[in-house]
């Protein structure tokens, strides 16, 4: 069993920056796709990024060229670089793993089978 811990969340104003990151322990062997997924109030959780253990990433929609996801495969943590940050950021966010075959994104919350316990960023106007 894996286990992912979140740091780095906090309040910040809208343009402002914060870096979050994820620390991985445990069964973490041949887990090759490490996600962010964020959940606002009353809203589903939704992909922020992924990478792969090779560091091929994949974005959301809403954070392109914005954010960047980045991993330290040698200390088992992986970033999550937000800039120009707005008040529609603000949310809860999470941490994922997956041991999934290479060749597509996976994207899906059911794809993911590790899960941190989330932190909260607030971005004010």
């Amino acid at each position: 069993q894996v286990q992912l811990v979140e740091s780095g969340g906090g309040l910040v104003q809208a343009g402002g920056s914060l870096r979050l990151s994820c620390a991985a322990s445990g069964s973490i062997f041949s887990i090759n796709y490490m996600g962010w997924y964020r959940q606002a109030p009353g809203k589903q959780r939704e992909l922020v990024a992924v990478i792969t253990s090779g560091g091929t990433s994949n974005y959301g929609q809403h954070v392109k060229g914005r954010f960047t996801i980045s991993r330290d495969n040698a200390k088992n943590l992986v970033y999550l670089q937000m800039n120009s940050l707005k008040p529609e950021d603000t949310a809860v966010y999470y941490c994922a793993s997956a041991r999934r075959p290479y060749g597509r994104w996976y994207e899906s919350i059911s794809d993911y089978d590790g899960w941190g316990q989330g932190t909260q960023v607030t971005v004010s106007s």
